[in-house]
């Protein structure tokens, strides 16, 4: 079987504003590969410079520093002209759509084909075949104050289809949505790269939009990737604490500490309190019965999170574990042959609010 080529290749890229007489390193070293067909997230709290990263593959932000490699052509290399070309093959959607308010949703998507070298009805054809793609062929004639939405990303996707590009960018294009239709569009780019193969770059500031489609991850802060991995890696063993912190708060794990904190279900020097996570098919019962068979440890459950990512069970449990200190050691030991991650949680150090 042929290896998947690399579609976008960022290398040591920087990019440096200069803003009210203060130097701003928006982007600081990062290198990125993304592999065609993939479904690719980068995640990051406002300010994080990954709006500015993404703006970097089609050039719309020419980085101060580093290469930009897109289908093996260097794109800083290229003449203006040949760069007009190569943006064509990378689609953008936007949080607040951009469409064209005093065309039609048709026209609107097809604005793009009015300078290509298609006739009329070919135009006409291709536009109706894209709104029936993205469910929209009853709204050709609307114009976007008429449209909800949910409906307007969905006339941004078509047109940002309409040159045929190899590569979708979707820049925080869920973020002005309502959970509902966020989970709509969601499904949608993600039909979109199984039936037409189009790789797609996601940025976002939600962890659940992550895990819904992508299939890799890479979380900024401040200008730098600080990790970056498989949807499963990341969600499975995190490694740095911002990471940590999406995961959690998708999971829902970080309010659970705090309620059981507030609560004073264990005193705040509790040492015996656990956090678990685990791929595959490590489920709770087994674990709570196997430690008190076993080791005669109690193992109380105090929040659980288990979901299915890409097809793998992948879990999260709090568990309050009561038995001799030698009994205590002897499970967590048999917890980690099971190639489960503990760590031990400290009450003192969760923040109350």
């Amino acid at each position: 079987m042929a290896e998947t080529k690399t579609i976008i290749e960022l290398n040591q890229v920087a990019v440096r504003f200069t803003q009210k007489d203060q130097i701003v390193d928006a982007v600081q070293d990062v290198s990125l590969e993304i592999k065609q067909g993939d479904v690719y997230g980068i995640i990051g709290y406002s300010g994080a410079g990954k709006s500015t990263l993404v703006r970097v593959i089609n050039l719309l932000q020419r980085p101060t520093a580093g290469q930009v490699i897109v289908n093996h052509k260097n794109l800083l290399q290229l003449t203006p002209k040949q760069l007009r070309v190569e943006r064509k093959n990378i689609g953008m959607i936007f949080q607040h759509f951009n469409l064209l308010n005093s065309r039609t949703v048709f026209g609107n998507v097809d604005f793009p084909l009015m300078d290509s070298k298609l006739t009329s009805t070919e135009r006409q054809q291709k536009v109706n075949k894209l709104l029936k793609l993205v469910g929209l062929s009853d709204k050709a004639d609307n114009y976007p104050s008429q449209l909800s939405g949910g409906q307007k990303q969905r006339v941004a996707i078509a047109r940002a289809l309409a040159n045929d590009p190899e590569i979708l960018i979707s820049d925080e294009a869920t973020s002005a949505l309502d959970p509902e239709t966020t989970t709509e569009i969601l499904n949608l780019l993600g039909y979109l790269n199984q039936s037409l193969g189009i790789t797609i770059v996601i940025i976002t500031h939600e962890m659940d939009a992550i895990k819904q489609v992508c299939n890799h991850v890479a979380v900024m802060d401040q200008g730098k990737i600080v990790e970056k991995g498989s949807l499963l890696d990341i969600f499975g063993q995190p490694q740095h604490a911002l990471t940590k912190k999406f995961v959690d708060s998708s999971t829902q794990l970080g309010p659970a500490l705090k309620e059981i904190k507030k609560s004073q279900i264990l005193p705040a020097n509790a040492q015996n309190l656990i956090e678990l996570n685990y791929l595959g098919d490590v489920t709770e019962e087994p674990i709570v019965v196997e430690l008190y068979k076993k080791f005669n440890v109690e193992a109380n459950i105090l929040f659980s999170n288990i979901e299915q990512l890409q097809g793998t069970t992948v879990g999260i449990m709090l568990l309050a574990l009561n038995g001799s200190a030698n009994d205590v050691q002897k499970a967590l030991a048999y917890l980690n042959q099971l190639n489960v991650n503990v760590k031990q949680i400290n009450l003192a150090e969760i923040e109350a609010n």
